[in-house]
């Protein structure tokens, strides 16, 4: 590093100083904070993002301000690499140390270090980010502080994309990277056309089945609501939209959001008793990387029938099944859950004849094992998925599509593929991209949204935390359904779980806190929180020897 690059980043720094007694750490969501907390990390994690495109080779690196389904005062900061997905975990350590460093000396002696390690020359050579924030009110400032940060790195330009949501920003650094149009219009045209091709390709025995009437959704109070206007108007005359919660009275993730329905399993803010029983609903996030969708009951309260990731995967596995039989070629199709999908769905998933591989919990191992098949489907029961394809296997569609001796059923079959892999956003999970694919599925199959929820009933869970005195004492292995440490524990689980019909249990650690999860299903609600106390206290027995 030469005196000027030392010189900038001493004078830079000093205008951001850490929070005292405070420790942040780099995790899938990145950072997340109170907002007021986070003006020195984000202009440290803006100098990472310059880095990070220097490292490799000048490709265009996403910084995306935004903390999700948190409450409006919390702000937040995630990277995007070149492919449009989460930053490398070799450099969460570097997010860490940095975004913690005491004072401006310390900082630049870390990165200089880190520079040096990494053979990351720091010379002016270019180096592009691209910037989008939510809605949230500290959005602004906290985009500027970044900005300062990464145009603190010598040949370093940051692009500000303003509003976005963060699969469209995601999306927008993978297609830069590509050397395609990655404007916010190209995006949505997109979205928009994909969903149209689909539409057409509908069989004419289907067209007259089709679910009726409107979908409302629930965007959170959050950039959502500005950004489903945009596909509505492009979108209406193939689909009746109604949006509530917008954003322009309301404050975000405050009582709407789908993490809200998910959980809670009840109507959002906004949604009327018997005035909107019957409707297709669904529930967007803050910013728009997860769904669910949802159908009031006709009590007259909030009550919902929820469906949520689990059923929209198994919705879409099925679909891409059924094209995939058309062509009867051999695909390796992957799909790809965690423990916590409900035993239900796995159950439904193996009988149609999908393989269903499980994964330790969090996106960046579902999305990666996703990756290594044909298609790839993933998907929590939060709502947050998508739909990957290889370009092996899209090569091989647009190789086949125009043989003469395919047919007109072939033809439709490879040419619905290929609409699915240009709707669904190869980088990260897209609420918006899969909200479209959810209506024309639908669409194609003749069914409501009550007809979809009956594909299999969820069995009965529960949820438990149990605090330890140190986590890192449970060891798992098997995607996390098995217990390898301390010994004797899941011989106890498995002992317990044969007690009841349908039973099923694991532990894990948690990765923030010293408290271990426990999660058990049974036939009944009765049964699966017996289930889950007995376990929570054996593991509290077996954590304490």
């Amino acid at each position: 590093m030469n005196e000027e690059q030392r010189s900038i980043l001493l004078q830079s720094s000093s205008r951001f100083p850490p929070p005292k007694g405070t420790k942040l750490s780099y995790g899938t969501a990145g950072f997340r904070a109170d907002a007021s907390i986070l003006q020195s990390t984000v202009f440290r994690i803006g100098i990472l993002a310059a880095l990070r495109s220097l490292k490799t080779g000048g490709a265009v690196i996403g910084l995306m301000i935004t903390a999700s389904h948190n409450k409006v005062s919390d702000n937040g900061i995630k990277v995007a690499d070149p492919s449009g997905g989460m930053l490398t975990q070799d450099w969460e350590p570097f997010a860490d140390s940095i975004a913690n460093a005491a004072d401006p000396e310390s900082l630049v002696k870390l990165i200089t270090e880190f520079a040096k390690k990494e053979n990351i020359r720091l010379d002016g050579a270019k180096a592009a980010v691209l910037l989008g924030r939510d809605t949230r009110p500290s959005g602004e400032s906290l985009v500027k502080a970044a900005n300062k940060g990464i145009c603190s790195v010598l040949g370093a330009v940051a692009i500000d994309m303003g509003i976005v949501t963060t699969p469209e920003l995601h999306w927008m650094v993978r297609a830069r990277n590509k050397g395609l149009k990655a404007t916010e219009l190209h995006y949505f045209d997109q979205l928009s056309t994909s969903f149209r091709w689909l539409i057409d390709l509908i069989p004419e025995k289907s067209r007259d089945n089709h679910p009726i009437g409107k979908l409302v959704v629930d965007c959170s109070n959050g950039v959502g609501g500005e950004k489903l206007q945009v596909l509505k108007e492009k979108l209406n005359a193939f689909l009746h939209l109604e949006i509530r919660n917008s954003g322009n009275s309301g404050i975000l993730n405050d009582g709407v959001g789908a993490d809200y329905v998910q959980k809670e399993k009840v109507a959002p803010q906004g949604f009327f008793g018997h005035s909107d029983v019957g409707i297709r609903c669904a529930s967007l996030d803050g910013d728009v990387d997860r769904f669910v969708y949802f159908t009031l009951t006709s009590n007259g309260d909030n009550k919902i029938n929820l469906v949520d990731g689990d059923k929209i995967l198994s919705l879409f596995a099925l679909f891409i099944k059924q094209q995939l039989s058309i062509l009867n070629e051999d695909v390796g199709v992957g799909v790809v859950q965690t423990a916590y999908a409900n035993g239900a769905s796995t159950k439904y998933l193996n009988d149609v004849g999908l393989k269903v591989v499980f994964t330790p919990t969090g996106v960046k191992y579902l999305h990666g094992k996703a990756e290594e098949y044909d298609i790839g489907i993933y998907f929590e029961a939060n709502g947050h998925g998508t739909v990957l394809f290889s370009d092996h296997f899209l090569s091989w569609l647009d190789g086949i599509k125009n043989e003469p001796c395919s047919g007109l059923e072939k033809q439709n079959a490879v040419k619905r593929l290929q609409a699915v892999a240009n709707l669904m956003n190869q980088a990260v999970g897209d609420a918006l991209s899969g909200l479209l694919l959810v209506e024309a599925i639908l669409q194609h199959m003749g069914w409501s949204v009550d007809k979809w929820n009956e594909l299999y009933h969820d069995l009965p869970s529960r949820q438990l935390k149990v605090k330890v005195a140190d986590r890192s004492a449970v060891v798992t292995t098997n995607a996390e359904t098995s217990v390898e440490k301390p010994p004797g524990l899941q011989e106890a689980i498995t002992a317990l779980t044969a007690k009841y019909p349908q039973g099923r249990c694991f532990v894990r650690p948690s990765g923030t806190e010293d408290v271990v999860r426990v999660y058990a299903e049974a036939k009944t609600q009765e049964e699966a929180d017996e289930l889950a106390d007995s376990d929570d206290k054996t593991e509290q027995n077996r954590t304490r020897t």
